[in-house]
């Protein structure tokens, strides 16, 4: 005896903002929107997790009162065609902790950490959708095989939409732009 699996509506065709907006919070963890598409996202890592986790925490206490940072947070790049990502790491304006869909306006800062499986994603993709949308600052985070992950930052350009290379750290991250922030790599 076999059993058919039928695809559910949502895996094949595009929807809207509205009808997104009308999901509970269940049904949007997990999966991001591209173009209209679902896109399931894959369980992270513990290292993964552990990662972004303890990046945010030190961009939480670094960021002050005015931001906040906060890992897995769905960010509205635009409602049309829907593009919803989910970055690892977010900074956003402490006083739009109330305001649903976060928009690209109030956040500062975003970073992904790359995994088997979101490496084109990370490292193109999501990098353009982030400047296109004019988030200020990029941080794509490498698991090296030493353990201790390397962090390539990146500036908007504001005129092209574009971000510009920044600096490359590995053992200690220590930048002062969007704020001063100095993290212990081999710690996180």
């Amino acid at each position: 005896m076999t059993a058919e699996m039928v695809a559910p509506a949502w895996m094949h065709e595009q929807i809207t903002a509205e009808e997104y907006d009308s999901w509970s919070e269940e049904q949007c963890a997990g999966i991001e929107i591209m173009d209209g598409m679902v896109v399931v996202r894959p369980s992270a890592s513990k290292r993964h997790n552990r990662l972004a986790r303890n990046l945010a925490n030190a961009l939480d206490t670094a960021a002050g009162p005015e931001w906040n940072a906060d890992t897995d947070l769905d960010v509205r790049l635009q409602d049309v065609p829907l593009t919803n990502r989910r970055p690892d790491v977010v900074v956003y304006r402490a006083d739009t902790i109330d305001i649903t869909p976060t928009r690209p306006e109030h956040v500062l800062l975003v970073a992904e950490v790359v995994s088997p499986g979101s490496e084109t994603t990370d490292r193109i993709v999501k990098v353009d959708q982030y400047a296109k949308a004019g988030i200020g600052f990029y941080w794509r985070i490498e698991q090296a095989a030493t353990g201790v992950p390397l962090v390539y930052t990146y500036v908007l350009d504001p005129a092209t939409k574009t971000y510009r290379d920044g600096d490359v750290f590995t053992g200690v991250l220590k930048v002062v732009a969007p704020f001063p922030v100095e993290i212990d790599l081999v710690q996180v």
